[in-house]
């Protein structure tokens, strides 16, 4: 609270949430926008705006400027010059933030009725430091498989959070403040999954709202969107950064493992899909002498058996610098056809015949082509081992040691 000069009490109260929104050339979709924030039930006097024009020429600024004027919550209009892509301005707006939580808005799309009140009361209620709200895309896939049940308290090793790292969700901004966070702005691509998977790893805990529509992924008819997604080799430095911190993070072993999943199914092997058929012989030198220091440093045998037969036999060839067979293992994935499945141990091993599968002048090994059980169940005739009971393997030692009468005798 203040007294002003004439003695009168104003009781400034923290507003819940601070929505920021980064905007670059966003009319008309700015409009919507506006609209869905302006129609949030969590009431104007808790919630506050921060909007950064980034150098817009189509009139976002002067339209931010207009709902600003005319709102009913506090709304901070800041404009600057282009910084070429979203972390600048969301770390303007973090800079200025006095929200108990801040929620990452970017201008082409929109919030869902009630986003910000379910979204805060879950964190307030679970004592959680990030909440994921439901997303529907319009004109645009929208993440999905982390969403098939509201869960009040999880963590990114419990759940599929991991794959979706966009930053359009809540964080709780003492988090953020007590660990510096902000976005990096060297990264001109994938500063969003870095950020937010920091977020995740320091989190006390994580909530997820699967049954509401918190946000609304909108599809540009221009093909405009905030993110750049400039050349490929900014992919790489995504990657990079991304690995760099899950190794930093968490130790090497399982959960490591886990999470490298990511970066190397979303990020990098696209790199080494349909387009690199296309790629000039230079690029493709390069896309693999790119690739090489990553996959020295991350690529383990628990990233491979997380992936499919397909995606582990690319990484396997990009690790071993091999284009020739690369290209054509790629081809034959891009053309759809499916690798003939070989049953072997009773049809409890099943391979899929990839091109070089026991090819004796390739030399890739057989583990390279097995299939992990959650695909190969797909398969008719494969039969998943048996899980050896740990009583069954406890029994068959007691009778080891015991005399010939068995365990019969001894209770005798």
């Amino acid at each position: 609270m203040f007294c002003d000069q004439g003695g009168t009490v104003t009781v400034v109260t923290q507003p819940d949430v601070t929505v920021i929104i980064g905007a670059y050339e966003a009319m008309p979709y700015l409009v919507e926008c506006l609209a869905s924030v302006e129609a949030q039930t969590i009431g104007p006097d808790r919630m506050e705006v921060i909007a950064v024009d980034d150098g817009s020429t189509d009139g976002t600024g002067e339209y931010l400027e207009e709902f600003a004027a005319r709102a009913g919550m506090p709304v901070t209009v800041v404009r600057q010059e282009n910084s070429g892509s979203p972390s600048g301005p969301r770390n303007v707006g973090l800079g200025k933030a006095a929200g108990r939580y801040v929620f990452f808005l970017d201008a082409d799309d929109r919030l869902g009725t009630e986003a910000l009140e379910r979204m805060v009361a879950m964190a307030d209620r679970n004592g959680t430091d990030v909440v994921l709200g439901r997303v529907e895309g319009v004109n645009r896939t929208p993440p999905k498989s982390m969403f098939g049940r509201t869960l009040e308290r999880t963590d990114v090793f419990s759940s599929n959070i991991k794959f979706t790292l966009s930053a359009q969700k809540l964080f709780r901004r003492a988090l953020l403040e007590r660990h510096g966070m902000r976005f990096d702005e060297s990264l001109w691509t994938g500063e969003d999954a870095l950020f937010t998977l920091e977020a995740y790893l320091r989190a006390d805990g994580v909530s997820v709202l699967a049954d509401h529509t918190c946000y609304y992924l909108v599809g540009r008819e221009d093909g405009k969107h905030v993110t750049k997604t400039g050349s490929y080799t900014l992919r790489f430095d995504s990657a990079r950064a991304l690995m760099k911190l899950i190794a930093d993070m968490v130790p090497a072993g399982p959960r490591r493992d886990d999470l490298m999943v990511r970066p190397f199914l979303i990020t990098l092997l696209p790199q080494f899909g349909p387009k690199f058929l296309k790629d000039t012989e230079e690029v493709r030198r390069n896309k693999l002498e790119l690739a090489k220091p990553l996959m020295d440093a991350y690529w383990t045998p628990g990233v491979a058996r997380r992936l499919k037969v397909h995606e582990r036999l690319r990484l396997h060839l990009v690790a071993e610098q091999r284009t020739e067979p690369l290209l054509e293992v790629v081809e034959f994935v891009r053309a759809g056809k499916q690798a003939a499945a070989l049953l072997e141990k009773r049809g409890t091993r099943l391979y899929l015949a990839y091109p070089h599968f026991r090819s004796g002048t390739e030399g890739i090994p057989d583990d390279v082509y097995l299939a992990e059980p959650r695909e190969a169940r797909a398969f008719p005739g494969y039969r998943e081992p048996a899980a050896r009971s740990l009583p069954r393997r406890a029994l068959r030692r007691i009778r080891r040691l015991l005399p010939s009468g068995g365990v019969g005798a001894a209770a005798a």
